[in-house]
């Protein structure tokens, strides 16, 4: 087995393992994605299969990208939409990515616009 393969499949398996903790929850779940360049955020609810809002460090207005700084800028967007939306309390996903960093960024960001996590 390559190296390469090997952590992409231990990548799955961590993803796998929170989610399914994050679901067993029942909330409405604050998915993160993280790529080389930027950060985006959903909040999905899992019984509908429905994104309900949305938000990325892509959007106009967005001075500083995919760093920490656009990161945490992405969890307030995200966390006024959640709150327009009617959402108050959700769960958060990190995903295969340690909390640390830009996701914990996001993550503050989240909780300093409002939302319960």
């Amino acid at each position: 087995m390559s190296a390469k393969r090997y952590e992409y499949d231990s990548a799955i398996r961590r993803t796998r393992r929170v989610r399914s903790r994050v679901k067993a929850s029942g909330r409405i779940r604050l998915s993160v994605f993280r790529s080389a360049r930027h950060i985006y955020a959903q909040l999905i609810d899992d019984a509908s299969g429905r994104t309900l809002a949305a938000a990325s460090s892509l959007e106009t207005g967005m001075e500083h990208g995919g760093n920490k700084i656009g990161a945490e800028a992405v969890g307030r967007l995200i966390a006024e939409r959640a709150l327009a939306a009617g959402i108050q309390e959700v769960a958060f996903d990190r995903g295969r990515y340690p909390y640390h960093g830009r996701v914990k960024a996001l993550a503050d960001g989240a909780r300093a616009g409002g939302l319960k996590f």
